[in-house]
């Protein structure tokens, strides 16, 4: 590990300059949403929680109805 401050500053100096490379990198492809969509296609364990998900928000919102009434 370098002793003297200013090998030190020059070790953090060149990091930060290749993390702001990455980012301006980064930036330029697609968002995170496209780069993943379609990962899922044709999965089957995907489908089954996608529905279990669905009867989940159905029974709050029936839970959330009947409660409303009382």
């Amino acid at each position: 590990m370098p002793e003297k401050l200013e090998e030190r500053v020059a070790l953090l100096e060149a990091e930060v300059a290749r993390l702001k490379d990455k980012v301006e990198s980064d930036s330029f492809s697609k968002p995170w949403w496209e780069r993943i969509a379609g990962t899922f296609a044709d999965n089957p364990a995907y489908n089954e929680a996608m529905q279990l998900a669905r009867e989940y928000r159905d029974s709050l919102r029936s839970n959330s109805t009947e409660q409303s009434e009382d």
